[in-house]
């Protein structure tokens, strides 16, 4: 049975029963990944960036021999701008029983009837989600290489080297946390001058004062944790290049690497590879739990696939963009069902 699902209201076993369906994809799809965390999990899923909302679904299995909590699947759609971002996700035990399928009628029917055309949904290569979603319809539009840095096998000698390689007239900061005020209107400006220029690494990014601000009181709201290294041109005061990394407790031990840009007219002074540098250096004492980083790049960024290499990081699995007409979906859904 399929139902709407309140995850802000949801028992605590709910959200358990949640976790370990997440975990059992995981650990079926993606076994290098770490497993997901209770801690946080619900606010990871609840909290939203203003005017965005989140509709979930889960479909439930038969009660395990103890009367507990046990989710065959779930479904969410994140509703912001004018897409609907699905995520679907059916336990190992529970494919090839339509499932699946039942929950995306379920969520298309529901992003139909908010008047929304477009559902986007990521699915990650080598994993069964990929047949899936094309057999339902789903067009590809953007692949990305997610690379992973091992920690354990960092070079920290010659990282404190390239952390120093930035040139003279430029000083390079570190902010965990977040960002002073003062900033705020910099960094935006930054990501502003960047974003219509190339494709950034496409994680989560803001270039609106505002929306930064919102965008990081956001990640605190969700257990995740920000650390900003900038670099500063001194004769200016404007923030030339940044790179951003989150830290979620929902999975401690994996940073996620975000943005990481720098402004067209500062480039080819060093400043990429010193601030990523930086950073690293810094996670090591401000999260010593800390054993990997995963970043995502637009596969045409050579650039910074170059950096990412030079620093360590590993290509790692294709991350691939779909998207489908609601209405289209819908109607195809319904003549088989």
């Amino acid at each position: 049975m399929v139902r709407e699902c309140d995850l802000r209201t949801a028992s605590s076993a709910e959200i358990a029963s949640l976790r370990d369906t997440l975990n059992a994809v995981l650990a079926a799809d993606l076994p290098q990944d770490p497993p997901w965390q209770e801690r946080s999990l619900r606010e990871y899923l609840t909290e939203m960036m203003p005017g965005e909302r989140r509709i979930a679904w889960v479909a439930e299995a038969d009660p395990g021999e103890d009367g507990g909590v046990t989710t065959a699947g779930m479904a969410n759609v994140l509703l912001l701008g004018s897409i609907g971002v699905l995520e679907v996700l059916v336990h190992p035990s529970a494919r090839r029983s339509g499932v699946g399928r039942e929950l995306v009628l379920t969520a298309a029917r529901r992003v139909y009837q908010e008047g929304f055309q477009t559902i986007g949904v990521e699915a990650v290569g080598d994993t069964p989600s990929i047949a899936f979603f094309e057999a339902l319809g789903f067009t590809k539009e953007y692949v990305e290489t997610r690379s992973v840095l091992d920690l354990a096998g960092v070079d920290w000698a010659g990282l404190d080297k390239t952390a120093e390689g930035v040139s003279a007239g430029y000083h390079v900061q570190f902010h965990p946390g977040g960002l002073p005020d003062q900033l705020i209107d910099a960094y935006a400006r930054a990501k502003a001058e960047a974003r219509d220029v190339e494709d950034e690494e496409l994680r989560p990014s803001s270039y609106d004062p505002q929306r930064l601000r919102d965008s990081l009181d956001c990640l605190h709201r969700r257990g995740m944790t920000p650390y900003i290294v900038l670099a500063v041109h001194e004769h200016t005061g404007e923030v030339a290049g940044l790179t951003e990394v989150v830290v979620p407790a929902q999975h401690p031990t994996r940073a996620d690497q975000y943005d990481t840009i720098v402004v067209p007219d500062h480039r080819g002074y060093g400043i990429d590879r010193a601030i990523k540098a930086r950073m690293l250096l810094e996670l090591r004492s401000a999260e010593p739990q800390l054993t990997e980083v995963q970043t995502w790049n637009a596969q045409a960024n050579e650039a910074m696939l170059k950096v990412n290499a030079e620093l360590g990081y590993r290509p790692d699995r294709e991350w691939c963009e779909y998207s489908v007409d609601v209405p289209e979906l819908v109607h195809r859904l319904d003549a088989i069902h």
